[in-house]
C-alpha cells in the first residue's frame, strides 16, 4: 500500500486516521518460530534482532504492515537514532495492518476487518515492542491539529471498506512544520552522494 501526499486534513465517516510514524516501512513475515522485516523496497532488514525474536513468539503464520520506530519516554518517534541504529535493540513496531493469519490470506478484508483481526492477534500475544497503531474515525481534521501540536509527522487517511492491493491508495497529510525533517533531505543526499 502506498502512501499518497495530500495538502489538507479531512473529515469523512468513510475514512479513519492514524499517526504517522517516522520511521522504517516494513512487513513482518512471521513462520515457523522466526521473523523476517521486509523494507518497502523489498530489502531484509539485517538489524533489529530484538524485535524480529519477539515477533518470533508467536505461535501462528502472520504477515503485518506497519512502522519500525524508536520511541522516548513520551512515546513519540525519533528518526535519527533509528537511522543511525544505535537503539536498534530498543526498536518498535508500530503494527497498522495484518494481511495474513494461519492459512487465511485477508487482503480481501476490508480494512477495518483487518484491523479488528490485529488488536486481537496483539492483544491475545503480548509481544513486547510490537504496539497496535490505533485509529480514530471520521475526524481527520481533529487528530491532524493534535499531531501538528505535538510536533509529529503527520497522519495516514485510510478508506474503512479499502482492501489490501496495489491499486488502492492511502494518504498521507504531513506536518509543515515538523522539527525533526528540518534538514533531513540534505544529509540523504550527502549519504548518497
Amino acid at each position: 500500500m502506498q502512501l499518497s501526499l495530500v495538502d489538507a486534513a479531512f473529515d469523512n465517516p468513510d475514512w479513519l486516521f492514524e499517526i504517522k510514524h517516522d520511521g522504517f516501512r516494513a512487513l513482518a513475515y512471521i513462520s515457523d518460530g522466526a521473523c523476517t522485516l521486509i523494507s518497502r523496497k523489498q530489502n531484509r532488514y539485517k538489524t533489529f534482532r530484538s524485535l524480529k525474536e519477539s515477533f518470533a513468539k508467536l505461535t501462528t503464520t502472520a504477515i503485518l504492515d506497519g512502522e519500525i520506530v524508536c520511541l522516548d519516554a513520551e512515546g513519540k518517534s525519533h528518526f535519527m537514532p533509528l537511522l543511525a541504529r544505535k537503539t536498534r535493540a530498543d526498536a518498535s513496531f508500530y503494527a497498522f495492518d495484518l494481511l495474513w493469519l494461519d492459512d487465511t490470506d485477508l487482503r480481501g478484508l476490508t480494512l477495518i476487518e483487518r484491523k479488528q483481526h490485529l488488536r486481537r492477534l496483539l492483544e491475545n500475544s503480548k509481544l513486547p515492542g510490537v504496539i497496535y497503531a490505533d485509529l480514530i474515525e471520521q475526524q481527520g481534521t481533529a487528530l491532524y491539529r493534535e499531531v501538528c501540536e505535538h510536533d509529529l509527522e503527520g497522519i495516514v487517511c485510510k478508506r474503512k471498506d479499502s482492501i489490501y492491493s496495489s491499486k488502492s491508495r492511502w494518504l498521507k497529510v504531513k506536518n509543515p512544520d515538523y522539527t525533526q525533517a528540518v534538514g533531513r533531505r540534505e544529509m540523504f543526499e550527502r549519504f548518497r552522494g
